[in-house]
């Protein structure tokens, strides 16, 4: 194997029983702990799907795609590895056998191994071990979660370099965290344990002892039942930890503290720490449970059948509720469903705030804009991501500019006002995966507009995933009629709007606004991606106290009457 950092400890987190039970959140929970204790932490996600990455998956199949600062469309889980953690995720913390094999084959056809038979054991899972130590270089701990559940036969080459690794990288620098569910099973009136013991049996059929097993139930779990899995399953007592179902899932450090799951790994590691610091979860905790009124956001959307599609969204909503001191109830309105109604804007009507998500296709497109239209006349606190600023200004440009027909190619390739396109650097590609316009780029903020008021600043740096732009040639016309262009990407890829904005510069949409509306706010970027529950980020807080204030002042007009 190659060099590492000789300090650099490994917890391999695996799942069974089913899936989605919740191993991203587990090693996410245990990082948190973890590096809470001073220690710095980092992790990775192998995902046995054989596509590179998910970026061409839909929705409905993979959840959410989660875009990184470098521009890596990856797994959602690495979004709860930022969420829980103050590590920032990248290329090398997503691995799918897609990546894997496409990087040994390509060897293969370049003549690398020299004439010998390519295999799963060694250039596999050697690939594999290569691409878990690139992504722990420099951290003290690196967690590495391995998607789908034991058993699956396309997992077994994960599961075999993670067994080599504990192998040759010793018993004090690596450990398994193993985690599964132990069902309720309410006719008996008692959990259940064989689902467990079978999991584990798996794993150790195929040369892996846990160390830990993570146990879920929507029950708690009582000695006996602790004492029973350890003695079939051959982890020590301590080594059970208890993963009840909790409110939220900022509960779970504070779980896995009160289980003692940090003092396990630190004495299984060898590692020497401080004890945990959790007040800042502590605080998370008792501000989501004593939170004050209720505002409802009604989000717009295409994948509303699959709450997964949105998740980071769904987050930072939640974050934004933390920042106010509020809960926000989640309203996920089908765009087609508008489209199909009578009276489309009453489905809105209970709304305090409405969110236009990021998507593709044309489906629910209508439905979208008539929110946006409901949003902008009823002066409801609008939100609009990426396609949400689009279908933001293609409202715009039909109702208070008079461009009939008005719309972006990607839905009528024959508009005759085509106030959103796509860029001449997107026309000619032809491979859909890796080549939007991807990961962190610098926004510049109009000073004294309501983008450089939420973010205290003149200057942003957000994550991209669209093809499509604000068409430069009707942004005058837009300005002219009200609407605020309060941010520009002018770096290298402005050159390619060809059409100068107004002020003469070479540059990029970014952000627009409404300035006599309460709060009417769009974003071609996804600031959804870097909110944090310990740091809200600034455009959630705003569209959410929006949202409150509101509610507050029809409230009071109700009192009034």
């Amino acid at each position: 194997m190659a060099p590492r950092r000789r300090s650099t400890k490994f917890i391999f987190v695996t799942g069974g029983v089913v899936s989605s039970i919740g191993k991203g959140i587990s090693a996410a929970s245990i990082a948190a702990i973890m590096e809470a204790r001073g220690l710095k932490v980092t992790l990775a996600k192998l995902d046995p799907y054989l596509n590179v990455d998910p970026g061409t998956m839909n929705p409905f199949q993979h959840g959410e795609v989660f875009v990184t600062d470098d521009g890596a469309e990856t797994d959602l889980d690495l979004g709860h590895y930022e969420r829980f953690t103050s590590a920032t995720m990248g290329r090398r913390n997503s691995v799918t056998s897609g990546q894997i094999y496409e990087a040994v084959l390509g060897r293969e056809r370049r003549g690398d191994y020299l004439g010998g038979t390519v295999q799963v054991i060694p250039h596999i899972t050697d690939e594999i071990k290569a691409r878990i130590l690139a992504a722990a270089e420099g951290a003290d701990l690196c967690i590495i979660e391995v998607g789908g559940t034991v058993g699956d036969i396309e997992g077994l080459p994960f599961l075999e370099a993670i067994r080599q690794m504990r192998l040759e990288l010793g018993r004090d620098n690596a450990m398994f965290v193993h985690v599964t569910y132990v069902p309720y099973i309410r006719t008996a009136g008692e959990l259940k344990t064989k689902p467990t013991q079978h999991s584990v049996m798996a794993l150790r059929q195929i040369g892996i002892q846990p160390d830990v097993l993570v146990c879920r139930s929507e029950k708690p779990m009582p000695p006996e039942v602790k004492r029973k899995i350890s003695l079939f399953c051959n982890v020590p007592p301590e080594g059970v930890v208890s993963a009840m179902d909790v409110p939220s899932v900022y509960e779970i450090p504070l779980v896995f503290r009160e289980e003692g799951l940090d003092q396990r790994i630190c004495d299984l590691l060898g590692i020497w720490a401080r004890e945990a610091a959790l007040q800042d979860w502590r605080r998370i905790t008792d501000r989501l449970r004593s939170a004050g009124p209720e505002v409802t956001i009604a989000i717009v959307g295409k994948y509303v059948e699959l709450r997964e599609s949105y998740k980071s969204l769904n987050e930072a909503l939640l974050h934004g509720g933390i920042a106010s001191g509020c809960k926000v109830k989640l309203h996920f309105i089908e765009a087609e469903d508008l489209e199909r109604s009578d009276d489309g804007a009453a489905l809105l009507a209970a709304a305090d705030g409405v969110l236009v998500p990021g998507g593709f296709g044309s489906r629910g497109i209508e439905g979208k804009i008539l929110a946006a239209q409901c949003a902008r006349e009823r002066r409801i606190p609008y939100l609009g991501i990426c396609l949400g600023l689009q279908v933001a200004v293609i409202e715009f440009s039909r109702h208070v500019c008079g461009l009939a027909r008005a719309n972006s190619t990607e839905f009528d390739a024959a508009s005759p006002h085509p106030v959103v396109h796509m860029l001449p650097e997107q026309e000619g590609v032809t491979d859909k995966g890796g080549t939007m316009r991807l990961g962190a780029q610098p926004c510049s903020l109009e000073p004294g507009s309501l983008a450089a008021r939420l973010y205290g600043s003149e200057t942003a740096s957000e994550r991209h995933r669209h093809r499509f732009e604000v068409n430069n040639d009707y942004v005058a016309r837009l300005c002219d009629k009200g609407l605020r262009i309060s941010g520009v990407y002018t770096g290298p890829r402005a050159a390619a709007a060809v059409t100068p904005l107004p002020d003469g510069r070479a540059g990029l949409v970014e952000t627009i606004e409404i300035p006599d509306h309460p709060f009417f706010f769009g974003c071609q970027f996804h600031p959804e991606y870097k909110s944090r529950p310990r740091a809200p980020h600034p455009v959630f807080a705003g569209f959410v106290a929006a949202a409150l204030a509101r509610r507050k002042a029809q409230g009071e007009q109700r009192g009034a009457e």
